[in-house]
């Protein structure tokens, strides 16, 4: 039998969701009122705080696959000299890295694409 359900906590997640998209679909500046600060609150970058610029989030990404790179790198040669005897954490290790590497090389596919449509546009 499932157990019952708290409306209260729905109806509290239904409100969340609808103040994000609210936020997220205003034009930008509106919420904000033309500073400059993303609209909404606890968006990317949240109330008060500039809005992110994309060569910053760009390489913030990069760095995050890099360091997930390199634990997995870290727990492959701890496995290799014999530091540790946790296959199964080396493997989920090099999956993580595997994965975050072909998002990244996705994403960076997608921008190049992009950027391919914009200079072949008749002007």
């Amino acid at each position: 039998m499932l157990p019952p359900v708290d409306s209260s906590a729905i109806l509290k997640m239904r409100q969340q969701i609808l103040a994000r998209s609210d936020a997220l679909g205003a034009p930008f500046g509106q919420g904000a009122a033309n500073t400059g600060l993303v609209p909404g609150a606890g968006g990317i970058g949240g109330a008060g705080t500039p809005a992110p610029r994309f060569g910053a989030a760009l390489d913030t990404a990069l760095r995050q696959v890099s360091a997930i790179q390199d634990q997995a790198s870290a727990a492959v040669t701890a496995f290799e000299t014999g530091q540790t005897h946790d296959l199964a954490s080396v493997m989920v290790a090099r999956q993580k890295a595997s994965l975050a590497f072909e998002a990244t090389l996705q994403a960076r596919n997608r921008l190049i694409g992009a950027y391919k449509d914009v200079m072949n546009m008749p002007l």
